[in-house]
């Protein structure tokens, strides 16, 4: 059964700023016990399967490269930059110490070649010229950075640079790497560069370079592409993994583990354990169009409405999901002009009379405002109904 409802005010607990869904259903069992911190999530509803000290304060190392990726993929959805835009290497993004795909000062690649450099390869100096190419600067990247953590209602985690080098007040937890994973991959494409095991970059000249996947699950692990290992001396070794198998995409995340070895293990673990204990119901695609709502004093009367995300039911294997209900919650007095992707309401996944699940909807497209030559037409017509 599917209610529209309309109110004051949109509803506030949004998935992609609180997950719900059978959180109580996190398992007892030790699945890392060599890790200082760690999560399991199903990816569409956000529900925690398993939880070891899940909100630490920990230092994220080159994970935070995850919210790097994402400002970067909003940036081409919202297309203030494109795929094979060159992006120039400044000095400061050429002087970046740890891991490197080794910019030159004044070298250009495109933004598909920096994303790669940065989703296989990890490379900071990447990091630094996106962020640099998308804001202006890296500080006003930083900026933009934490302002996503405080729209995704990210409690533990503040950001002092794109790339996760070691610095004072830059931290994360497992559960809000997770929810960053989790907003990257409504961007299906993000995986065609963090799940690749290698690829090349200035291919065709003397200095091609020869990328590695610093995450070698992408290669030995049925079902994972992506999403970003980390490692400093004082993080030790971190990885945000994500898997698909059969219509189900879990994350799992490890902070602080002392080996590589160690690190994989205990990804490896809550993997399995996701997929022997879970399925997923898949019920909507991302951009599928759900209803459509009113625009006071737009240029067109109305705008569709559709998901920003996939939207699915988990549930323990065996499972039936008949008696899950959805219901739209909708703004109330949407005004033009409404830009596409803009939150618009929400889609509620209901079970014997609980909320389970629920996602945003946004606009479909842009609505600019209505001329007054449009407006007055329509007051006109609306006289000319009611005569």
């Amino acid at each position: 059964m599917k209610r529209i409802i309309s109110c004051l005010t949109l509803i506030t607990m949004l998935l992609s700023v609180t997950p719900m869904a059978l959180a109580n259903e996190s398992t007892t069992a030790e699945l890392a016990d060599k890790a200082k911190s760690a999560v399991l999530i199903e990816r569409d509803t956000g529900t925690i399967l398993y939880d070891k000290n899940s909100d630490e304060k920990l230092p994220p190392a080159s994970m935070t490269k995850i919210m790097t990726m994402l400002l970067i993929m909003e940036s081409l959805d919202k297309e203030q930059i494109t795929w094979d835009e060159k992006v120039r290497t400044s000095e400061y993004a050429a002087s970046m110490g740890g891991s490197q795909i080794f910019l030159e000062p004044g070298e250009e690649m495109t933004v598909e070649q920096m994303l790669k450099g940065i989703a296989i390869g990890s490379g900071n100096d990447a990091s630094v010229a996106m962020a640099e190419k998308i804001a202006g600067s890296v500080d006003e990247f930083v900026n933009m950075m934490n302002k996503k953590v405080e729209e995704l209602g990210l409690k533990n985690t503040h950001f002092k640079n794109p790339t996760g080098l070691p610095e004072a007040d830059h931290y994360s937890s497992a559960h809000d790497m997770a929810l960053m994973a989790k907003e990257l991959l409504k961007y299906e494409e993000i995986t065609n560069f963090t799940g690749k095991y290698e690829d090349y970059l200035r291919e065709g000249t003397d200095k091609k370079f020869w990328l590695v996947n610093t995450n070698r699950l992408v290669k030995f692990y049925p079902g994972v592409d992506g999403v970003k290992t980390g490692f400093t001396n004082e993080a030790k070794y971190c990885l945000t993994a994500t898997a698909k198998k059969d219509n189900m995409r879990v994350i799992a995340v490890v902070f602080g583990a002392d080996t590589p070895k160690d690190r994989n293990a205990q990804v490896t673990k809550m993997l399995d354990y996701a997929f022997s204990q879970y399925q997923t119901h898949p019920l909507f695609e991302k951009d599928h169009v759900l209803t459509k709502t009113k625009v006071s004093k737009g240029s067109e009367k109305e705008v569709n409405v559709m998901t920003s995300e996939p939207i699915s039911v988990l549930t323990k294997k065996g499972e039936k999901v008949d008696d899950v209900e959805q219901e739209i919650v909708m703004k109330k007095d949407i005004k033009a002009p409404v830009k596409k992707g803009d939150e618009l309401g929400a889609l509620q996944l209901v079970k014997d009379g609980k909320v389970i699940a629920e996602s945003e909807l946004v606009a479909e497209k842009d609505i600019d405002e209505a001329g007054w030559w449009t407006l007055f037409k329509r007051v006109m017509g609306n006289f000319t109904k009611s005569s």
